[in-house]
């Protein structure tokens, strides 16, 4: 049986924590982390005396402001949203529909920003959500400008199914990314959600390499692509040239 480093150990810990389990308990730690009670007890004060990790009066422990702090230096992460934020805003007034920013984590991605009126289409995102690159609007944007060479590792598959219309097919997805090149957007109809519509374009670093990509989410059924297009290349366009791209 190999023997856990201590990283992997404290790493574990951290990673007991997801969206479906914001609030563990220390056995419950102990469980997720598959560590030893008196192990997960050591690691846990530790991570809590630095800030990674903050217990509640309940005895509940939650991630910590000190982790918040960390990851705002990511450069993908809170300063790129910072940067994007005003177009996306504008975006969603010329919409006011669901409005996400994401970045490619792998072979998924990563919304590190959405903005959603109280009238449109319901869509399983938050911040932080991750979902597979081909059944999304901005995670085909994502891997239609990726490494040739990995994009057709993950053409490859599997290609897990969300509802009868997501690509499971590699020749199906890569016509698609070949469209998405030729275009400038990617269009994801009802991949996640019966019910929903995105229009994706790619955000362009300094150095013109794709980095990120914005879409609007709308209703599938009063879908206008031809008036969403411009409006979302507009806004990607725009945080490309904050960001320092020069096309």
């Amino acid at each position: 049986m190999t023997t856990r480093s201590a990283p992997d150990r404290l790493l574990s810990v951290l990673s007991a924590f997801d969206h479906e389990h914001p609030a563990l308990s220390l056995t419950d730690i102990s469980r997720r982390a598959g560590l030893t009670l008196t192990t997960t007890h050591r690691l846990v004060g530790a991570l809590a005396r630095w800030g990674a990790l903050e217990r509640d009066e309940a005895g509940v422990y939650h991630v910590g402001l000190r982790l918040w702090e960390v990851a705002a230096l990511a450069p993908r992460g809170l300063a790129l949203r910072q940067i994007a934020l005003p177009y996306l805003e504008d975006l969603y007034e010329a919409t006011h529909e669901n409005v996400q920013l994401a970045v490619r984590d792998g072979g998924e991605v990563v919304y590190i920003e959405w903005l959603s009126g109280r009238s449109a289409v319901g869509v399983h995102i938050r911040v932080g959500a991750r979902w597979p690159l081909h059944a999304t609007g901005v995670g085909l944007a994502l891997l239609a400008h990726g490494d040739p060479a990995a994009q057709q590792h993950y053409c490859e598959g599997p290609l897990t199914a969300f509802t009868p219309h997501t690509i499971t097919d590699p020749a199906q997805l890569r016509r698609v990314l070949a469209e998405v090149r030729r275009t400038g957007v990617a269009v994801s109809s009802r991949q996640v959600t019966d019910d929903a519509l995105s229009v994706a374009a790619p955000v362009h670093g300094p150095g013109g390499t794709v980095i990120a990509a914005v879409s609007v989410v709308v209703p599938q059924a009063d879908a206008q692509v031809p008036v969403l297009v411009p409006a979302v290349r507009l806004a990607a366009r725009g945080i490309s040239r904050a960001l320092g791209w020069r096309p």
